[in-house]
């Protein structure tokens, strides 16, 4: 497995390094088959070290943690912690997941946006209807299972998803709503 541990602005030292490879391949050998890749950032946000992990699995799934604390130390350990919750609550159904898959999850490339927020003017109008586009990155769209959707969008704690559904070919989307519950918008299945 790979990693990749860099810090944004602050130097990393070999002991943390050694620390992150040890703990966190613990955590992934224990709950994660076959992990590709680990990057761990840290980074500093006033007083707290801030720490995010991002693991790609061989399932094509991507988790995702983070968290803050004091020392650096720390905030790596409670990131660890909540990457080992992430893939102890889907263990099992990552394992399932890739025993079904017999070729590897299939993407296609797509655009995401920054856009700048509108500015709250009460006396002028708008000049435009277009927003502000302030980033564009390439970003991958998998072609997966409303179930591994959000799973997947679980795992990255992320609030929305876009895929490709595997069984109607058409994009859909799912995002966790106001009450909690999970959405899926799935275009055209309504006549």
């Amino acid at each position: 497995m790979k990693y990749l541990i860099s810090g944004k602005q602050i130097d990393i030292g070999e002991a943390l390094q050694t620390h992150v490879k040890t703990e966190l391949g613990a955590v992934l050998e224990k709950y994660a088959e076959r992990p590709i890749d680990a990057h761990v950032i840290f980074s500093k946000s006033a007083h707290e070290f801030v720490c995010e992990i991002i693991v790609h699995l061989s399932t094509g799934l991507t988790a995702q943690a983070k968290a803050k604390a004091t020392e650096i130390y720390a905030a790596f350990d409670s990131c660890a912690e909540k990457m080992e919750k992430q893939l102890r609550r889907y263990k099992r159904r990552l394992k399932d997941h890739h025993k079904e898959r017999a070729n590897p999850i299939e993407t296609i490339g797509a655009s995401a946006y920054i856009l700048a927020p509108e500015e709250e003017n009460e006396d002028s109008e708008p000049e435009s209807l277009q927003p502000i586009i302030i980033a564009e990155t390439e970003t991958k769209i998998p072609t997966i299972t409303v179930g591994e959707a959000v799973m997947q969008m679980e795992l990255a704690n992320a609030p929305v998803l876009v895929f490709r559904n595997e069984k109607s070919n058409g994009v859909n989307v799912v995002y966790r709503r106001d009450d909690g519950n999970i959405g899926w918008i799935e275009p055209g299945s309504n006549g």
